[in-house]
């Protein structure tokens, strides 16, 4: 995509390649974030909370959210 502009190039050469960085970051923190945190099962939602009036049905407000 941007690989075809000339100012791509020119940036890349200048910068380096700032968003392929980003990516591989954001890669290696979400590798780290699923060792040490592994995803949340969804679970149904709890006796506790309150749907909300103006949401569609199954939405729920957080749970410590008090409605106005």
């Amino acid at each position: 995509m941007f690989q075809e502009a000339p100012i791509y190039r020119q940036l890349v050469a200048e910068r380096g390649d700032v968003p392929a960085q980003v990516r591989g970051e954001a890669e290696r923190i979400r590798s780290d974030l699923q060792r040490v945190m592994p995803p949340l099962r969804p679970s149904a939602p709890t006796a506790a909370e309150h749907t909300w009036s103006g949401a569609p049905a199954g939405l729920a407000l957080p749970p410590g959210t008090q409605q106005g």
